[in-house]
């Protein structure tokens, strides 16, 4: 029999194994494990810019009008904090998987994995329930905008006009068999597909825009107001909160330490299409921009023509990211409901079933509420703030903060519903780190809680249009 001369038993070996395992994560990420294929960082990158910029694109002039000149800087400022609590989102799912070793094959619901990692069945239900609020919520307005941009272009081609809502059940119909791909290694192409639609598109809305400065003038502004502000605020963060399916792109990369590289990219990619825009709109437009900036008008007088074929060839570019943006969107909420009904992880006819009954329902729902603005605002004053700043810091802050007691009781086998938090053995986290990320969980809190109280106040005191079906 061999003496032990560390003085240490096996559990602690464990540990300080574990906590190694944990600085390391720290310092690059990268190694950690990784899958035989999967998606690299540009195709990561690809899947983040085509599940968020379509939408903004469209309604962050509006946005910028409501907000004045300092939404300008909350579009940086939301770019790179969204980017770093993205990084940080990955890097806590990372060590969630380092700690449950299970979880590194196959995830269906990483984020609410988290959560239940973290905050035990609490969290858990509180995740799941904002992702899906969330991800329905595009994915309706998704939909939603791509059949208001085909009415447009029909009616302009043809010179009749065939009601949007009738749009919607073509498009949802067209739209549905598309869904019933796997994950997202499954369908790269659509996210590359989506990417360029949107950067080619924002290049020649500038110059649509741009050609019309003058054309405008005087230039006016509205007025800036607290609840308008804070609706615009909702639509800024609606329109760079793609972290619900942030974990899902990860779990799907051949290293998954390498994600906080795609969501750099990522967002850095999606803030240069986002700002010129919103830039030159503000500055030509004023308050005459729509909420769809697609459907303002030319009054380009000399121009009209070139302004108007402009404006057709970007809707269409727009269009073709909505619609392949709506199939990235939709496929991590299916993914996650269908763990609850355990439908199962290969292709079969209930999957088949399963999301054809989803489609169904979103589309109902963009029968009833035929107006993207109130359910955009809400979404991103909600859920979408919860999700993209609160959680991220949240769980980041919490598993990097745990009593060696609980981490035994992890390395040894036993059943732990979430990892206790204490400030007194943190892993090494420096204090301006803990600050940063409480300051931006007190700040999403507050500015969540007032944009999703203006958002339900206009929805309550706005006149709707009726539903499609009345």
């Amino acid at each position: 029999m061999y003496e032990n001369r560390t003085g240490l038993d096996h559990g602690d070996i464990k540990l300080r194994k574990l906590l190694m395992a944990d600085s390391q994560l720290s310092d690059s990420g990268s190694h950690v494990h990784m899958h035989a294929s999967g998606l690299n960082i540009p195709f990561a990158a690809f899947f983040i810019v085509g599940e968020i910029a379509g939408s903004g694109v469209l309604a962050l002039p509006k946005a910028i009008d409501d907000t004045g000149w300092i939404g300008l800087v909350l579009i940086v400022a939301c770019a790179l904090l969204s980017s770093y609590t993205g990084s940080i989102l990955g890097q806590a799912w990372l060590i969630v998987q380092e700690r449950f070793p299970e979880y590194k094959k196959s995830c269906p619901d990483p984020y609410p994995v988290l959560g239940e990692k973290t905050f035990g069945k609490k969290g858990r239900y509180v995740v799941s329930f904002s992702i899906n609020f969330t991800l329905f919520g595009v994915s309706t307005v998704f939909l939603l905008l791509a059949s208001e941009n085909i009415e447009d272009l029909i009616e302009q081609w043809s010179g009749k006009d065939l009601s949007f809502c009738y749009w919607l059940l073509i498009l949802a119909a067209a739209v549905c068999p598309l869904t019933w791909f796997g994950t997202p290694a499954d369908f790269w192409p659509v996210a590359v597909g989506a990417t360029l639609a949107t950067a080619v598109a924002c290049v020649l809305l500038v110059i649509k825009v741009a050609m019309e400065n003058g054309a405008w003038d005087p230039v006016l502004h509205s007025t800036t107001e607290f609840e308008p502000f804070f609706m615009a605020f909702g639509t800024i963060v609606f329109a760079f909160g793609g972290h619900p399916a942030f974990p899902t792109f990860q779990t799907d990369m051949k290293k998954p330490g390498d994600f906080k590289w795609a969501v750099l990219l990522g967002y850095l990619v999606v803030m240069v299409m986002y700002l010129p825009i919103s830039s030159v709109a503000y500055f030509i437009y004023g308050k005459n921009v729509q909420s769809n900036i697609l459907l303002t008008k030319s009054r380009d007088v000399d121009n009209k023509e070139v302004s108007d074929v402009i404006n057709q060839v970007v809707e269409v570019l727009i269009t073709i990211h909505l619609i392949l943006g709506l199939l990235i969107v939709i496929n991590p909420f299916c993914q996650e409901l269908e763990s609850y009904a355990r439908v199962p992880r290969h292709f079969t006819w209930k999957r088949c079933v399963f999301r054809s009954v989803v489609v169904i329902v979103i589309l109902f729902v963009a029968e009833s509420i035929p107006k993207f603005g109130a359910i955009l605002s809400l979404v991103g004053g909600s859920t979408v703030t919860l999700l993209a700043y609160i959680c991220p810091s949240l769980f980041y802050l919490k598993l990097k903060s745990v009593r060696q007691e609980d981490m035994v009781e992890i390395v040894n086998g036993h059943s732990v519903d979430s990892i206790s938090l204490t400030q007194d053995k943190s892993q090494g986290l420096p204090l301006w780190v803990k600050v940063m990320n409480i300051e931006i969980i007190l700040l999403g809190t507050v500015a969540g809680i007032a944009s999703t109280y203006s958002a339900i106040k206009s929805i309550i005191n706005s006149n709707f249009s009726k539903p499609c079906y009345l």
